[in-house]
């Protein structure tokens, strides 16, 4: 029986110590997968955060496209219109021009139609004209030609009118601006 006693509990240590290198074992096997657990984490969430990059920059790219195809629709015609200014001027001046012995004929009734018509078009088309006259000076809007005395920075006469294709400048305003005019020295002097 001593035999089996000696023998039982060398036995049973050898199954604990067994045990322990088991679960030592299996302690660093779960603590390499908990490691790999984390690295595919933070790799799903690399995924995660470049998909998403990718989708808004899509979005971007989907947006932007569209954008350039509205912008480029609506100034299409730009050049045809701005082609045809030149004819709304030639047809300004002759309108402008006719004698009043003139004015009452059919044919010249017909003329301004078709100037009314032709006008009317191009506004359907997104074509405005610039209002100047009386208003600031814009560089953005109005090509001074002419400084005359008048109120500082006003647009006193208009040569020929600007227009404007939907929110863009096709053609400045040709103006006259107003300034104030330099006292010399010589009427500072008589005025005092």
């Amino acid at each position: 029986m001593w035999e089996e006693n000696e023998a039982r509990p060398p036995a049973k240590k050898t199954q604990d110590t067994g045990g322990r290198q088991e679960t030592a074992a299996e302690a660093e096997d779960i603590q390499s997968l908990k490691e790999q657990i984390i690295e595919e984490k933070q790799n799903a969430d690399n995924y995660l955060a470049n998909w998403q990059r990718a989708q808004a920059d899509f979005s971007n790219y989907k947006r932007r496209t569209e954008q350039e195809k509205n912008e480029q629709t609506k100034f299409s015609n730009a050049m045809l219109i701005l082609n045809l200014l030149p004819v709304i001027d030639d047809l300004e001046r002759a309108l402008n021009t006719v004698p009043t012995a003139l004015a009452g004929l059919t044919w010249f009734d017909g003329l301004r139609l078709i100037y009314r018509k032709l006008l009317s078009l191009l506004e359907n088309q997104g074509l405005q004209v610039l209002e100047a006259e009386g208003k600031d000076f814009d560089p953005n809007l109005h090509e001074a030609i002419q400084h005359v005395e008048g109120e500082d920075g006003k647009v006193v006469q208009v040569f020929q009118k600007g227009y404007k294709l939907h929110d863009r400048v096709i053609r400045p305003a040709m103006v006259t601006v107003g300034q104030k005019l330099v006292e010399t020295g010589e009427k500072q002097e008589q005025g005092a």
